[in-house]
């Protein structure tokens, strides 16, 4: 159940991408998409029965990997910087045209 709303997290996201015309709706689209696969990424690297490498009074046991939250992390800060990025992108926009509509942007720039 869990994968099936994470699924629909990343299909809602992308269909946001193709779907929507306002600049701004399109990034908060791909904001939920990468939410959407950072947290499929987490629900596939989690397993029960393992032990943090840190912090753990077992002994001998099997250990989580720590390489995953790594990875996790890094995406989690590429996607805020491009997130940020785009937003500029976006507000550069804004100071040449009255919509942020991408259909009139690009009827706008015409030669």
């Amino acid at each position: 159940m869990l994968e099936a709303c994470i699924l629909a997290t990343i299909f809602c996201g992308f269909f946001g991408i193709i779907l929507k015309k306002n600049l701004v709706m399109k990034i908060i689209s791909m904001d939920v998409m990468s939410t959407g696969v950072i947290a499929y990424y987490v629900l596939i690297a989690s397993r029960d029965g393992l032990f943090t490498p840190i912090v753990s009074d077992a002994t001998h046991g099997a250990y989580s990997d720590p390489v995953p939250q790594a990875v996790i992390l890094t995406a989690i800060v590429i996607g805020f910087s491009i997130q940020a990025l785009m937003l500029v992108g976006v507000m550069k926009l804004a100071r040449d045209n009255p919509t942020l509509e991408s259909n009139e942007i690009e009827k706008n720039n015409m030669p």
